[in-house]
């Protein structure tokens, strides 16, 4: 799955996204709307992690949604 496949099913995905990341909030899913970068700077901040951490969790949860 791609950025632009993220953008394009980001309303049918938030479910699964707060599932993943539970301390994400309905803002953060809001300023994110499927803007890879945005959900990658979220993560990483609600959780601490380094951006190359965060990113590999996206990476990790985009292939499992295939």
């Amino acid at each position: 799955m791609n950025s632009d496949i993220l953008k394009g099913n980001w309303k049918q995905l938030r479910g699964t996204v707060k599932e993943k990341w539970g301390r994400l909030t309905d803002d953060d899913l809001t300023v994110a709307e499927g803007k890879h970068d945005q959900l990658v700077g979220r993560i990483q901040e609600r959780y601490g992690k380094t951006r190359e951490a965060a990113e590999q969790e996206v990476a990790d949860w985009m292939k499992s949604l295939r």
